[in-house]
């Protein structure tokens, strides 16, 4: 059979077949959804794999050190189940330092947020009153809120933050079953990561050209060196400049150090962007609580942000993503108004990969074309 007559054939069954997708719409993306919802754990534990394997694989390094000169049987699969516990260990030591050291700090913040904001609003109205500005919706809004409610859920205590990221979790995924076989999924493929990893070269090449295989494994090993070097770059930075903003703000007597220090960590994740978010958000809550220390506020931010990324974030982190400001703030928006949070976290490396790889697909171009652009 003839190359182009199948190469038309192939065409014009695949537009065929779009348009009875098309057609029945609704009926595909409820197949979609209920195919999705069988592999739904897979998914989700293959995500949690790929999050938990970097500071795993920071275990790892530190523990074949400690057991280089000792050659003994079966001293890879102890080291891996000794990085996996030690990752889980770290994980749950982090959570329970966050709830019980920083959310207390945290909501007396908020506390005193509210209140004056609540002492200062009628000042604010009053004077976009005298410019004949309409405060009706803003009066409304400061009467209904409740500042109670949102901090009951917090001020209960570890057991009931818990509870609350676990039933997140749960519903996130659709139900408890779902995120228990996800967890023991992760679990399975951190342990047995190198045998997972041959099967599916094997498989590949078994099935596809090696030219397509080489390709794939390219693009495989760039996702996870750029993925892993974001998140432990970028959490490494959050909790030095966290740490860093809350010993300065508390130095200098500069009120919501614990909240500031939790937003510079938090915003620490978009780089580039995040600090000045950070830094704005800071100002203006010490700008509700003591107007005159708002330059100091800033002049000590700033001091400690050049500081940090000049002399301890290179010699500790490296470079990260390698993105310039525009694109950063790019993914971090599409990310962050796709999936929140995660979007952001996970948008940032995959432009970062898709970059790359453009990038190198251009330059091969204009290498072949022999075309040289200052």
């Amino acid at each position: 059979m003839d190359k182009n007559f199948k190469k038309l054939l192939l065409l014009v069954s695949f537009g065929v077949v779009l348009f009875a997708a098309l057609f029945n719409f609704t009926a595909v993306i409820n197949y979609a959804g209920k195919v999705l919802s069988i592999f739904l754990p897979i998914i989700v534990g293959l995500i949690i794999a790929f999050v938990l394997n970097v500071p795993m694989k920071g275990f790892d390094n530190l523990l074949h050190k400690i057991f280089k000169k000792n050659d003994f049987k079966h001293k890879e699969k102890l080291i891996n189940i000794l990085s996996l516990v030690l990752t889980l260990l770290a994980i749950i030591v982090v959570i329970v330092l966050a709830v019980t050291l920083a959310v207390p700090e945290i909501v007396s913040s908020v506390k005193r947020i509210y209140v004056q904001i609540q002492a200062k609003l009628p000042e604010f109205i009053a004077w976009l009153n005298s410019y004949n500005i309409d405060t009706t919706r803003l009066t409304e809004l400061a009467k209904n809120i409740n500042i109670n409610s949102f901090l009951s859920t917090i001020t209960t205590g570890a057991g009931s933050l818990l509870s609350s990221v676990w039933g997140f979790a749960t519903t996130t995924v659709s139900g408890v079953s779902t995120t228990i076989f996800a967890i023991v999924i992760s679990i399975y493929v951190l342990l047995d990561k190198k045998t997972l990893s041959r099967h599916m070269k094997k498989l590949m090449y078994s099935f596809l050209k090696t030219e397509t295989t080489e390709k794939l494994c390219e693009v495989g090993a760039l996702s996870v060196e750029t993925y892993s070097k974001f998140l432990s770059g970028q959490t490494i930075e959050a909790v030095i400049l966290g740490v860093l903003i809350f010993i300065f703000f508390s130095i200098f007597r500069l009120p919501y150090a614990a909240l500031i220090a939790f937003l510079t960590s938090f915003f620490a994740f978009v780089p580039y962007v995040g600090a000045f978010a950070s830094c704005a958000i800071g100002a203006f809550l010490i700008l509700l609580d003591s107007p005159e220390k708002v330059i100091t506020c800033v002049i000590v931010y700033l001091v400690v942000q050049f500081v940090e990324n000049q002399f301890i974030y290179p010699h500790v982190v490296g470079s990260s993503v390698g993105l310039s400001p525009l694109w950063t703030l790019m993914a971090a928006i599409i990310g962050g108004n796709l999936f929140g949070i995660v979007g952001i976290i996970f948008f940032i490396p995959l432009a970062a990969v898709l970059y790359t790889l453009l990038q190198g697909h251009i330059n091969k171009k204009l290498r072949i074309n022999r075309i040289k652009i200052d």
